[in-house]
């Protein structure tokens, strides 16, 4: 995927918003809405009213990037729709552009280190 990767903060919007808005109309949505600064460097994410659409708005230092997809086939998962803004990991973000379920990755374990070769 072109934009972020690696450690990123994600923030969804549970609320479909209107697509007409572009790059700035959403950044604008970011700071009255959701109550956070949009050249913070983080991943916001929207949906449209059909949850087979999804625009993501991020900073990446230089200027505002938008990003948007519409899948053929199928629906983004998408939390239940209410006020209020839910956190995604990197991989998470990376499941939920793939059309897949985002709800089934899981952080990464911390494996306990061996004192002691066995």
């Amino acid at each position: 995927m072109i934009g972020p990767t690696g450690a990123v903060r994600v923030m969804i919007a549970t609320k479909p918003v209107d697509f007409r808005k572009g790059a700035e109309g959403l950044a604008a949505l970011v700071r009255e809405s959701m109550g956070a600064d949009p050249f913070s460097g983080a991943v916001y994410v929207f949906r449209a009213r059909r949850a087979d659409r999804i625009k993501l708005v991020y900073f990446d230092g230089t200027g505002v990037c938008l990003f948007s997809k519409r899948l053929e086939d199928g629906k983004f998962q998408w939390p239940a729709i209410a006020d209020g803004v839910v956190r995604l990991t990197a991989a998470q973000l990376q499941a939920l552009l793939e059309g897949l379920d985002w709800r089934r990755v899981h952080e990464r374990r911390e494996t306990r280190v061996p004192v002691a070769a066995s």
